[in-house]
């Protein structure tokens, strides 16, 4: 019997480059820094209370801040500096911009500047961790507007301002009972399990397809009296199962961790919302554009998902800041297209006053 040979990410990045036969090597080179980065927070995750990971930076500021108004975890901090110093020193990037920090970060001066530019969630579902429920990270690979890239000079936040189909790559890494990296490079979905013994990411799922339809969806079901009306008729349908509209059951899941969700979804379909409510009125949106919706937007888009605002593709929205929020549903296609047609519809006004409800001109029988 033979055993089936796997790629490693390395094999695999060879390979997609091998369609662009002019291509230099540094857009691999950047990506197995970010997975080299990405190693590096499974280590410490593994670790946990052993590793002193858990909790806030120092017993002293239980209270300390990122610009998103969020307390942040000890891993928060140790997982941005593990992107940011595993990925400045090798000549790939221009600059990046991180969900815990409040600027672009510069590369600095006496390292060689590059023509990409990474932005990351260094650690989504962080409120997790203390509790032993899979965390991970998101990225985004863009590349620097060619002024940037001609005079050298620092990036500032206008030069991430690209849409989601100008991304070259988007991934996240999985911390979990395995470790897994799902990466695009716009060539499909592929998911790379850590083998611990070789230290290598291993190719495990060559080709990801989000299945078309779906009877399980995912949403934070305690800010429903904050919903727009579209997505409550959505979640009701749902929920009245069989004898209901959709004539169907359906199962739902909510795990707070948007990795964990996608990754989900990715393996055996599903559909995703985090909408725009009203709990909030300064904040279009919980989830950030840039370094979020984008990067799990392209993920869907090229295994043949979808992602939305609830209104319009995800991936077509301008952004106008470097930590812009955005409702953001994804997920099985049809089921997302149906959303954004709820969204697109009339709204039908209920009319719960008596004095104003359909009347019979004979009274209802009691006996």
């Amino acid at each position: 019997m033979t055993t089936r040979r796997r790629f490693t990410l390395t094999q695999y990045l060879i390979e997609q480059r091998r369609r662009f036969p002019s291509a230099s090597g540094d857009f691999n080179a950047l990506l197995l820094d970010v997975a080299l980065a990405c190693k590096a927070i499974a280590r410490s995750v593994a670790f946990g209370e052993l590793g002193s990971v858990l909790g806030h930076p120092t017993p002293e500021v239980a209270t300390s801040i990122n610009v998103q108004g969020e307390v942040q975890k000890k891993m928060d901090v140790i997982s941005n500096e593990y992107f940011t110093q595993m990925t400045e020193w090798g000549g790939h990037l221009a600059g990046m911009a991180s969900e815990e920090m409040d600027e672009p970060y510069q590369i600095p001066d006496t390292l060689q500047r590059g023509k990409y530019m990474l932005v990351f969630d260094p650690l989504d579902g962080s409120s997790n961790i203390d509790v032993n429920v899979t965390v991970g990270s998101i990225f985004s690979v863009l590349r620097a507007p060619q002024e940037v890239i001609d005079s050298g000079r620092d990036v500032v936040a206008a030069d991430f301002f690209q849409s989601g189909t100008q991304q070259l790559a988007a991934g996240y890494a999985l911390y979990g009972p395995t470790t897994m990296l799902v990466l695009t490079v716009g060539n499909g979905v592929a998911g790379f399990t850590l083998d611990p013994n070789l230290g290598q990411f291993m190719l495990t799922h060559p080709d990801i397809q989000v299945p078309t339809d779906t009877n399980e969806f995912a949403i934070n079901a305690s800010n429903a009296r904050f919903w727009e009306a579209p997505v409550k008729r959505y979640v009701d349908e749902c929920l009245a199962g069989k004898p209901g509209p959709r004539a169907k059951d359906f199962n739902m899941r909510w795990i707070a961790s948007m990795v964990a969700e996608a990754h989900r979804i990715l393996m055996r379909g599903g559909v995703f919302l985090y909408p725009r409510d009203t709990k909030d009125t300064t904040k279009p949106g919980r989830l950030r554009l840039l370094y979020e919706a984008n990067p799990i937007g392209m993920l869907m888009e090229q295994a043949g998902g979808r992602a939305s605002t609830g209104e319009v593709p995800m991936l077509g929205v301008q952004p106008t800041s470097l930590h812009q929020r955005i409702g953001l549903v994804f997920g099985s296609k049809n089921e997302v297209e149906r959303i954004e047609r709820y969204h697109a519809e009339p709204i039908k006004h209920e009319l719960d006053n008596p004095l104003f409800t359909e009347r019979s001109l004979f009274r209802d029988s009691h006996y």
